[in-house]
């Protein structure tokens, strides 16, 4: 599945990046992990992204942080971005901007990154305002849905190699959920987006 947002979306939430398409940017693409680190699976996407000499950008949760620095470390060591995906992985919907933002701070105490996601893609226009004055906001436009045990692996693939592009920014999680997709998915999308004359470059602004 492809998500892109209508250009209604784009006017409520104006601070908000979903892809990086632009002349410089040619056959380049910005693959992201959420919600890490983990314990073993983090490794395991380092090493697989280094078979391909791919770069990447986590969006970490501080928790998790907090819980694995040593795995927050080697993200960084092996020359991938870093970012704020919260501390405690916070709807936006439902909650007070300030609540929502306390806890996005709580996280930047560990993380020290100007980039945040929002967790689920859920923020107010309210929160996305404040939020956008200190951090960029990084969304998406190819969604690989490996976080639902409703979709195949197989599924999975298709739903990033048939919508990927120069610019895009792909959504993936470092998560026990969504690994028994991401161990099929991952080294096949980097492996068609090589053969394809594709980089796989990290986040940075």
């Amino acid at each position: 599945m492809k998500f892109r947002p209508h250009n209604i979306i784009r006017k409520i939430y104006p601070d908000m990046i979903w892809d990086f398409k632009s002349d410089k940017n040619k056959n380049k693409v910005f693959l992201t992990f959420d919600d890490g680190p983990t314990e073993e699976i983090t490794t395991w996407i380092i090493e697989t992204l280094a078979k391909y000499n791919a770069k990447a950008t986590f969006f970490c949760l501080g928790k998790n942080v907090e819980l694995l620095p040593h795995q927050f470390e080697a993200m960084k060591n092996a020359g991938h971005v870093v970012a704020n995906h919260s501390y405690s992985h916070i709807k936006g919907w439902g909650v007070s901007a300030g609540r929502y933002i306390e806890d996005i701070d709580l996280a930047d105490e560990f993380i020290h990154s100007n980039i945040f996601r929002p967790p689920y893609g859920r923020i107010t226009t309210s929160q996305s305002r404040r939020l956008s004055e200190r951090y960029n906001i990084i969304m998406w436009d190819v969604l690989s849905q490996d976080y639902s045990p409703l979709i195949s692996p197989k599924r999975c693939l298709r739903n990033v190699i048939n919508n990927v592009e120069s610019g895009s920014i792909v959504v993936f999680h470092d998560s026990e959920k969504a690994f028994r997709r991401l161990r099929y998915v991952l080294p096949r999308v980097l492996e068609f987006l090589y053969n394809n004359g594709y980089e796989c470059h990290p986040i940075i602004l």
